[in-house]
C-alpha cells in the first residue's frame, strides 16, 4: 500500500500513550480561531507564551503533517514545540482551558466546550504548536523522515509552516531539508494536550459553551 506521497507504508500502525515522536496533534484556540475567506490564513500574531489545555474524547482526521519547531513568544522566550497541520478533522467532546493569574483574586479559569451531544466539531486546516500530547492512536499510511517542504506542498495544508524565530509570530515555508512526517488517516482517543497556539481555516463548533471561574481548574 502507498500513501498520498507515493511512499510504501504499513497500514494500521497502532501506538499507545504517544508524546512528541509522532504527534498528529489536536487543539483549538476557541474564540481566537478565525474562519478564513478563500482558504487564506490571516496574518500571524505574536504568541503570548501562556500554555493552554485541550482534551477530546476522539479526533478522527485526514492528513496529518508534522515537524519540529521553536516558538518565540512576545517576550522573546523560546519554546520547543511540535508544529502539526491537519487537513480535516472531526472532534468529539472537545474542551479547551487556560488558567490566567489575577492579582489578589487568584487564578482565573476560562473553559470552552463544544462537540458534544452527538454533533462533533468540524475543522479544516488546523495548525498547532504543542509541547505535550497524550492519546491512544491508530495511524494508517505513515511516512516518517520526509522533507517537511515536500509534505507541505503535496498536502496543501494552509498555514503549515515554521516560525521565523521573531517575537511577532511570523512564519516562513519549511526548507527542503527540514525533517517531517505525515499520516494519511488517524483516529486518536482520550486526547490530552498542552499547546502555545492553534489556528484553523474553518471551524464549526456546535453547542459552544464558554465559562469563566476562579477555581483554577482546567479540562484535566
Amino acid at each position: 500500500m502507498k500513501d498520498a506521497l507515493g511512499s510504501q507504508v504499513l497500514g494500521g500502525t497502532k501506538w499507545k500513550r504517544f508524546a512528541l515522536v509522532m504527534v498528529p496533534t489536536v487543539g483549538i484556540a476557541g474564540a481566537m480561531t478565525v474562519a478564513m475567506a478563500n482558504g487564506v490564513l490571516a496574518s500571524s500574531f505574536a504568541v503570548s507564551g501562556q500554555r493552554f489545555e485541550v482534551s477530546a474524547d476522539q479526533l478522527d482526521g485526514q492528513t496529518f503533517a508534522q515537524s519540529g519547531d521553536v516558538v518565540v513568544d512576545a517576550n522573546g522566550k523560546p519554546h520547543a514545540v511540535a508544529v502539526a497541520g491537519i487537513k480535516s478533522a472531526t472532534i468529539t467532546n472537545m474542551c479547551q482551558s487556560v488558567v490566567v493569574p489575577i492579582p489578589v483574586l487568584g487564578n482565573l479559569s476560562i473553559i470552552l466546550r463544544a462537540g458534544g451531544g452527538g454533533t462533533p466539531v468540524q475543522a479544516t486546516d488546523l495548525v498547532l504548536d504543542a509541547d505535550q500530547v497524550n492519546a491512544d492512536a491508530t495511524f494508517t499510511g505513515v511516512t516518517i523522515g520526509a522533507s517537511a517542504a515536500d509534505i507541505a506542498s503535496k498536502t496543501g495544508i494552509q498555514g503549515f509552516e515554521k516560525h521565523t524565530g521573531n517575537p511577532d509570530g511570523s512564519t516562513t515555508p519549511f526548507a527542503a531539508g527540514d525533517f517531517g512526517q505525515v499520516v494519511d488517516h488517524a483516529v486518536l482517543t482520550d486526547v490530552k494536550q498542552t499547546a502555545y497556539s492553534t489556528t484553523a481555516g474553518t471551524m464549526a463548533l456546535k453547542g459552544l459553551s464558554i465559562s469563566a471561574n476562579l477555581s483554577a481548574q482546567g479540562c484535566y
